[in-house]
């Protein structure tokens, strides 16, 4: 089939605007949060180390997966703010 030229875009039919590139905001947050977590090593499990922690190392899966959304909420506020 043929391209008309037109091409629909659903994240404008959701209310989300673009910003350079083609990207929509949350992908920009998404990458934001991305680039954070592999910069300080957020998702990495503890490392173990002799000596005595005030920390405990064991975060269960939902409190990793809150501290994951929070973390992209954050970014999402971020990018909102650069208008």
């Amino acid at each position: 089939m043929a391209e008309t030229g037109t091409t629909t875009n659903e994240s404008a039919a959701s209310g989300q605007t673009s910003t350079g590139g083609g990207r929509t905001k949350d992908e920009v947050a998404l990458e934001l949060m991305r680039f954070i977590t592999l910069q300080t090593g957020y998702g990495k499990a503890p490392q173990s180390s002799a000596g005595f922690s005030g920390k405990p190392g064991v975060r269960s899966a939902e409190e990793h997966a809150e501290a994951l959304i929070e973390l992209f909420q954050r970014c999402r506020q971020v990018v909102n703010q650069e208008e």
